[in-house]
């Protein structure tokens, strides 16, 4: 996070951006409870900010507030996956749609840049499991986004980014649990070249199988965590 750029935003926004990006890397784990007091001396922000944050994440479903008992992140859950899976296609299979239908050459240039981008990084990285590098999550969310980006729809567009920062925190928790790893590079490669195509009805079927695959190894890694506290 700049750190120029950050002392402009106020205090609240500060706050949110914080929070917001610790349980994303999942430095908080699910259901960790989230003290206003503990949380304003880590980002050095008082707790009326810190507060008002939390309410804002909560509203975006990364957090939830107990009742009487303050906060507490997220749970994450076969259920929940399912349930923004499901979402997931109907939103940016729409947003896809109508990002084809209307993009432009410059259009066109960003998602060729931004793959060009995520392809370096994965070729430094090797075989580490690149979905744990935070510089290889951001790549790949502005891979993704540059798909959409010529979208007419302000509101889709921003549906498009929280819901799939919700399934990122979904893909870096259960990658630290999963058992075989899952290279993209072919699946993202082949989804720009569909998309440069305007072949639109396989760029949509191949962004189905993107998002079903992150379900499918979401709950696969799920169950195995459920598997082994059984076992214990």
């Amino acid at each position: 996070m700049d750190t120029i750029q950050e002392t402009d935003l106020p205090l609240t926004e500060r706050a949110y951006r914080h929070i917001r990006q610790a349980i994303l890397r999942c430095e908080f784990p699910p259901d960790q409870r989230l003290r206003v007091d503990a949380l304003s001396k880590q980002f050095d922000i008082s707790s009326s900010p810190v507060r008002e944050a939390l309410s804002r994440l909560t509203e975006q479903g990364f957090v939830r507030a107990v009742d009487n008992r303050g906060f507490r992140v997220a749970p994450l859950t076969l259920e929940g996956i399912a349930d923004l899976t499901r979402i997931r296609l109907l939103v940016e299979c729409e947003a896809l749609r109508d990002a084809i239908a209307h993009g432009d050459d410059a259009w066109e240039a960003g998602i060729v840049s931004a793959a060009h981008s995520l392809s370096r990084i994965e070729q430094r990285l090797s075989e580490q499991p690149v979905i744990l590098d935070n510089e290889w999550s951001q790549r790949h969310r502005e891979f993704h986004l540059a798909t959409y980006a010529s979208c007419t729809s302000p509101l889709l567009r921003r549906m498009v980014m929280e819901l799939f920062d919700l399934a990122d925190r979904y893909r870096r928790y259960s990658a630290r649990h999963r058992k075989t790893g899952r290279r993209k590079h072919s699946e993202h490669h082949l989804l720009m070249q569909t998309i440069l195509d305007r072949d639109v009805e396989k760029a949509i079927a191949l962004m189905s199988e993107h998002i079903k695959a992150t379900e499918s190894s979401v709950t696969q890694a799920l169950q195995n965590m459920q598997a082994n506290k059984t076992a214990h």
